[in-house]
């Protein structure tokens, strides 16, 4: 007969969601104590763990650094033969045991007691030897393991579902933002999409500025030397006034028997679309999409007249992360 390997499965995820809940259940005062104390860290917070806890360890670490925590793990294995001189008294230490009582740890908690190294232990007895000696105890609910009851399978996510916590916790606590974020991430998916309008505008010579009193021939000649199909219209205060596109140069040749005399300002069109730089690139293209435009000036703070770089569409468009 063939087994039913989807209700095996199901049964895990019911044992790790019950962990889950009497993880959620047992947050409390401590936890509070330790993201008080990471996030006044002037160091860095190094875990370590043995065996699965070590790659939950490993884990944490990474989200931590990912959000604004510097971290990093180091092997219980290796700490006795030199991985302890990388902890220094500045740091926080973050050991995980399940039992709490694991032989490896036993150097890694001396030496912190030795040099005065705050510790938080993440572990599950109150009896056990990282219990006793953690300035901070996080103490993971006892839990039922699937396969057979020996497999660390509960137990380690109700270790990442607190690593987690914590590290977002910090988080809140730093007042760490998306473009903080986006400062860890500069690659990937995840980095296009927290990219900001600066990271992609174009400056400085590359802006198609236009005086305001330049003639029609003049203007046409910068907007084609750029390439953008746009002009950005200034007064002698090198304000923003205003902006001539392509479907002005249409207009004006149109409708306008004696253009070639005029000045730009006598056909530009007036308060031009603008853009602060630290909005993020994709809420530009929603902008863009609404407004039936191509192009946004883009200015810094609140002052709109002080244009300091031009999104073009293009420039959207190579995001290919964003849609």
């Amino acid at each position: 007969m063939k087994k039913n390997f989807s209700q095996i499965g199901k049964n895990v995820i019911d044992l790790e969601i019950e962990s889950l809940k009497k993880l959620k259940k047992s947050i409390g005062r401590s936890f509070n104590d330790a993201i008080d104390l990471l996030s006044k860290c002037k160091s860095k917070v190094i875990l370590c763990g043995v065996g699965k806890s070590g790659l939950i360890a490993a884990k944490i670490s990474a989200t931590l650094s990912s959000v604004g925590t510097p971290s990093f793990t180091i092997s219980a294995s290796n700490s006795s033969h030199g991985d302890l001189g990388s902890i220094s008294k500045k740091d926080i230490l973050i050991l995980i045991s399940y039992s709490g009582n694991t032989e490896e740890l036993k150097n890694i908690i001396q030496y912190a007691n030795r040099y005065g190294i705050k510790l938080i232990g993440i572990m599950s007895k109150k009896n056990s030897l990282l219990y006793k000696n953690s300035n901070i105890k996080l103490l993971i609910p006892e839990v039922i393991e699937s396969g057979h009851g020996i497999v660390p399978t509960s137990s380690t996510t109700a270790q990442l579902a607190l690593g987690d916590a914590i590290a977002i916790s910090l988080m809140y606590q730093k007042k760490f933002r998306k473009n903080d974020f986006k400062k860890f991430h500069p690659s990937g998916n995840l980095g296009k999409k927290l990219k900001t309008v600066e990271d992609i505008m174009l400056t400085k010579n590359k802006i198609p500025f236009i005086d305001e009193n330049y003639s029609f021939n003049k203007a046409l000649k910068i907007i084609n030397l750029k390439k953008l199909g746009v002009g950005i219209v200034r007064n002698n205060k090198k304000e923003t006034i205003g902006i001539f596109t392509d479907g002005d140069i249409k207009r004006t040749i149109q409708n306008k028997k004696n253009f070639k005399d005029l000045k730009i300002k006598s056909f530009m069109t007036k308060n031009p679309k603008s853009i602060n730089k630290d909005v993020l690139a994709e809420n530009a293209i929603g902008i863009m999409n609404e407004k039936k435009i191509t192009s946004l000036c883009v200015h810094a703070k609140k002052n709109k007249k002080k244009t300091v770089g031009i999104l073009h569409i293009h420039n959207l468009i190579s995001l290919d992360s964003i849609h």
